[in-house]
C-alpha cells in the first residue's frame, strides 16, 4: 500500500528555539483555515501534544522511534493521521539528537527521514546575524537523506535584523518561510518537568495557542509551507489498527462476552497517557472510562481493572490525600485483586505517603520530592509476572520524574532495568503493576490484551 499525506517536520537546532511555539501555531492557524490537521510529536513528551490537541481539536499522539521501533513510526503516523488534509509533526531537542549512545535512533532527524517529510528548521536568531548562514549551512548538509525546505527565523529584534539574516542567508540556498518577532503571550509557564499542562491552565492556555496561531499567521508563508507539506514522499506501510494488531477478537473472549469496564484516571493530575493504550485496552474487549481523582470520590460503576498513568500529582498532593473516599476505593480495589497498572504519578498515588501527606497504600513505601531529575531511555525485562506481562517480556520504556520512591522495588520487582545501571525497579503484588517506566503499549500490544483478560478473570 502507498500512501500520501502532506506533511512536515517542524525541527531546530536544539531545545528552547522555539519549536513547540511554530509547531503549535501552524497547528492552529491551519486548522482555523479550514483544514484538519493531525498534530504530532518526536519522542516520549506527554505535555506538547496536549497543545496540538488544543490546537487542531484532534489527538495529539506521538511517534517515537526508540519505544515503538523505527518499523512502527510510518504505520502510527498514518493512523493518526487518517482523514487529515496535512500533518505537522514537531521534533524533539536539536534535530540530530536522539536516544543517548544510539546515533541517530529516535532523533527529529531519524523520524522524517522514516516519513520521507521536509523538515522547517527554527533558529532562535536572537544573539547573531551573518552567523545563521554558517548554522543553518550546517545542519543542511550534515545529513544528505535530510531534506530541510525551510527556516522559520525566531526572536528577530527588527527590520533591520531581519534583513541582515536574509541577506545572510541567500548563500545558502534554503528559503526564508517565516520570520517571527518576540511576543510574550505565546510563552507559556514551565516548572521542574517542562511546561504547565494544558489542563491545568484552562483558558490561559487557549489564549496562548491563539496568540501562538496569530503570530504564525502574521509571521509564516503558510502557502508556501502547505506546498512543501505536499511535497512530502509516499509512505509505503499501511494505517497501524488496534484491532488487527490484537487480532480479530480478545484471546479466549468469545464475541458475546460483556465489556470489561477499566477506568482510567484523567484530569489535571494525571494528564501523561498514550492515545493507543486506551485504543487497544478497548479492542481487547474493555470499555474504558476515564475518572478523575481530584473531583471524583467513587470509582466508575463496575470497574474490573485500573490504569493510573503519569502527570502531577505532586503538584495535587493536598487535594489527592484529601479525597479519602476515592483513596479508600483504590485500595480495597487493589485488595481484591483486580488488576491495577500505574506508571509514575500512578506509582506515587499508590504509595503510602507521598510528601508526608496519605496517599492510597497500596503499596508499604513513601514517596518525596527530589532535587534529582530521573531521566532517559530504558530497557527493561518483567521480573515477575503480572497483569500486565510475563516474566522474561522486554519491553522499552522512558524515566522522566524528579521523585523518589523507598524502597525503589517490592518483595516482587516489576521491571529489570539495564540502563543507566543494572537495578530491579517496581512492585507486583496481587493485581497490582506499578512502576516508574513509561512504556507505549503499542510496541507490545500483547499487555493490553493480557490485563484485559486478566480484569475478566479476577
Amino acid at each position: 500500500m502507498v500512501t500520501s499525506v502532506p506533511r512536515l517536520v517542524i525541527a531546530a537546532p536544539s531545545s528552547g528555539s522555539g519549536k513547540t511555539t511554530v509547531a503549535t501555531g501552524l497547528m492552529a492557524a491551519l486548522t482555523a483555515r479550514g483544514l484538519a490537521v493531525s498534530p504530532h510529536k518526536v519522542g516520549p513528551d506527554y505535555i506538547d501534544p496536549g497543545y496540538h490537541a488544543l490546537a487542531t481539536g484532534r489527538v495529539g499522539r506521538n511517534l517515537d522511534a526508540y519505544l515503538c521501533g523505527p518499523e512502527l513510526v510510518g504505520p502510527l503516523f498514518l493512523h493518526g493521521a487518517r482523514g487529515c488534509d496535512i500533518a505537522v509533526v514537531e521534533g524533539v531537542m536539536g534535530l540530530y539528537d536522539g536516544a543517548s549512545g544510539e546515533g541517530e535512533l529516535a532523533s527529529t532527524a531519524h523520524v522524517a527521514k522514516l516519513l520521507r517529510a521536509p523538515v522547517v528548521l527554527v533558529v532562535d536568531a536572537s544573539s547573531q546575524s551573518r552567523s545563521v548562514a554558517a548554522l543553518v549551512h550546517g545542519f543542511v548538509t550534515w545529513d544528505p537523506e535530510v531534506r530541510v525546505g525551510g527556516v522559520i527565523l525566531n526572536k528577530v529584534a527588527s527590520a533591520r535584523h531581519e534583513a541582515l539574516l536574509r541577506e545572510a542567508l541567500d548563500s545558502v540556498g534554503v528559503p526564508v518561510l517565516g520570520v517571527l518577532r518576540r511576543a510574550a503571550q505565546v510563552e507559556t509557564p514551565s516548572r521542574h518537568l517542562g511546561l504547565v499542562p494544558v489542563a491545568e491552565r484552562g483558558a490561559a492556555a487557549v489564549g496562548a495557542v491563539a496568540a501562538m496561531a496569530a503570530q504564525v499567521e502574521a509571521g509564516c508563508d503558510l502557502e508556501g509551507l502547505v506546498a512543501l507539506a505536499r511535497g512530502a514522499g509516499a509512505l509505503s506501510c499501511a494505517a497501524w489498527e488496534a484491532a488487527e494488531v490484537l487480532g480479530s477478537s480478545p484471546q479466549g473472549a468469545a464475541p458475546a462476552d460483556p465489556l470489561i469496564r477499566v477506568a482510567v484516571a484523567g484530569g489535571a493530575a494525571f494528564t501523561f497517557s498514550y492515545a493507543e493504550h486506551s485504543e487497544l485496552l478497548a479492542a481487547a474487549g474493555a470499555e474504558v472510562v476515564v475518572f478523575d481523582p481530584l473531583r471524583d470520590e467513587e470509582l466508575p460503576d463496575g470497574t474490573g481493572g485500573l490504569v493510573i498513568g503519569g502527570g502531577f500529582p505532586e503538584v495535587y498532593a493536598s487535594e489527592l490525600s484529601a479525597n479519602e473516599a476515592l483513596r479508600k476505593a483504590v485500595a480495597e480495589l487493589a485488595l481484591s485483586g483486580a488488576p491495577v497498572a500505574a506508571e509514575c504519578a500512578g506509582l506515587l498515588y499508590l504509595c503510602r505517603e507521598l510528601d508526608g501527606l496519605p496517599m492510597c497504600g497500596v503499596l508499604d513505601a513513601s514517596a518525596r520530592m527530589s532535587e534529582r531529575l530521573t531521566l532517559g531511555y530504558r530497557d527493561a525485562v518483567a521480573v515477575t509476572d503480572s497483569a500486565l506481562a510475563a516474566a522474561g517480556t522486554r519491553i522499552r520504556g522512558h524515566e522522566f520524574h524528579r521523585t523518589v520512591v523507598e524502597p525503589g522495588a517490592g518483595a516482587a520487582p516489576a521491571w529489570g532495568v539495564r540502563a543507566p545501571e543494572r537495578r530491579v525497579e517496581g512492585f507486583v503484588q496481587r493485581g497490582v503493576h506499578a512502576s516508574f517506566l513509561h512504556t507505549h503499549w503499542a510496541s507490545e500490544p500483547g499487555v493490553a490484551r493480557r490485563f484485559v483478560e486478566r480484569c475478566r478473570t479476577s
